[in-house]
């Protein structure tokens, strides 16, 4: 191995310390060695070669590498769909997208068009998950990002946020400008329990492709500090429905503009 000395509590090249091999992702541990029985005895499965050593936390805090290539966790459908109901807390989602393929191609869209009503169907399978996790304690938090003005899928959600409310969701807007001046990112994902993201990637056509789960410390922390950020600037979907001027709300002209 080729070793790159990374930092060490005891000096410049003292105990304990971290290394690098720059050759391969392998990180070296020097430390004191563990070698009473006692405490090897309570070591899982120590194998012939294997030696373990023994360094304060505050050295891992302080040296050990921060940057790790990992390979996307992707979930399937059904894995992901269990999170709504295996969370213990909270279940909070930006939604940044124009347009959502899925929406589009379902019955409530078509209404929406049409200028009828969007109907809550209490015997509908996720209404009665929401408002039973919600019966919990639990909660679902939303926020979703507008431009100005609305596309027509942002309308539509506008107007299916009174729908999510009845059955325990709290739903939350934002213009996109004030998304931008807040850095928030331009990419959707669920945060559960503020130790899970399910990071949604969508292909060209505003299809749901695939779901990235990961729980790296480093990439939740950021997440709970876009949510504060984004929770704490955006309003109630109805306040904010009601700020959108009227000529930006009639689907009629807006029928044939660009999703």
């Amino acid at each position: 191995m080729r070793l790159r000395f990374t930092g060490s509590n005891s000096g410049k090249n003292g105990c304990p310390a971290f290394y690098e091999d720059v050759d391969s992702d392998r990180i070296v541990v020097q430390g004191d060695a563990i070698s009473d029985h006692e405490s090897i005895a309570q070591l899982r499965s120590l194998e012939p070669g294997e030696a373990a050593v023994a360094v304060p936390r505050a050295v891992f805090a302080d040296f050990a590498p921060k940057d790790v290539l990992r390979s996307p966790n992707f979930v399937s459908f059904d894995e992901f769909e269990s999170m709504f109901t295996d969370f213990q807390h909270t279940a909070w989602r930006l939604e940044t997208r124009r347009r959502y393929r899925s929406d589009e191609e379902s019955e409530d869209y078509r209404r929406f068009l049409a200028g009828e009503d969007i109907l809550l169907d209490p015997d509908d399978p996720w209404c009665a998950s929401r408002r039973e996790q919600s019966a919990l304690g639990k909660r679902f938090e939303r926020v979703r990002i507008v431009d100005e003005p609305p596309t027509m899928g942002q309308l539509y959600l506008l107007k299916n946020a009174r729908r999510n409310s009845e059955v325990g969701e709290d739903i939350r807007n934002l213009w996109r400008a004030d998304a931008n001046r807040l850095t928030l990112p331009n990419e959707d994902f669920w945060l559960f329990d503020s130790r899970w993201i399910a990071l949604l990637h969508f292909d060209d056509d505003d299809n749901l492709t695939g779901v990235e789960m990961t729980s790296e410390p480093l990439r939740v922390l950021r997440a709970c500090q876009i949510r504060d950020a984004a929770w704490h600037t955006a309003v109630s979907f109805d306040v904010f429905e009601a700020g959108i001027p009227a000529e930006h709300k009639d689907t009629a002209s807006l029928g044939t503009s660009a999703p």
